[in-house]
């Protein structure tokens, strides 16, 4: 049986842990991706990550670890989610091309009653992308699951991000190195 359980149904984040040949397995519970008015943006994604983690801990043997992540976009002050339609898709990139904004990934590692938790942020800047770039990217690739409405490993992240700063994995929604680094500190990868 694998030691470590990923409370999260993202692709991106499964892949990320089997390129890192960490031996899991998938379990997702439906938790809102909520968090309290006011809390400060590094704080939201490893709120809402701390929920993913505990509510498929009960159904978790307490020597297995639990890996949850929670992925927000943030321009300026102004947590950018995940887009409810292909306009409003087109409208967050419309805001992003251009700009720089930060990608924030919480994470959270259960193991028992034992946490450990903390945030990756990493700097991105986009180039400046024209309305039909934008458009033929929303319409061919459907980015509506996707904080930002974007994906760096896909053609936008190609040729619209001008340079990243920080983890180029932790804007793909996982930063993988500090996790494996977390799993190790129990013995687990």
């Amino acid at each position: 049986m694998e030691k470590i359980v990923l409370a999260s149904g993202s692709p991106r984040r499964k892949q990320l842990l089997e390129w890192a040949e960490v031996d899991f397995q998938v379990l997702v519970k439906e938790t809102p991706e909520t968090y309290p008015p006011g809390m400060a943006v590094t704080d939201v994604p490893v709120h809402i990550a701390r929920n993913k983690a505990l509510a498929v801990q009960p159904s978790v043997d307490t020597a297995r670890i639990i890996v949850a992540a929670d992925t927000v976009v943030v321009l300026g002050e102004e947590i950018i989610g995940k887009p409810r339609d292909r306009d409003d898709a087109v409208g967050i990139l419309s805001r992003l091309a251009g700009r720089r904004h930060e990608v924030i990934t919480g994470v959270v590692l259960l193991k028992g009653g034992e946490e450990q938790a903390f945030a990756d942020r990493t700097a991105v800047w986009f180039y400046d992308l024209s309305q039909g770039e934008i458009e033929a990217y929303v319409d061919r690739y459907r980015p509506y699951d996707k904080a930002g409405a974007y994906a760096i490993q896909e053609w936008i992240g190609v040729v619209g991000i001008q340079k990243i700063e920080g983890d180029f994995y932790n804007v793909m929604g996982l930063p993988v190195s500090r996790v494996v680094r977390a799993l190790r500190k129990w013995g687990a990868a």
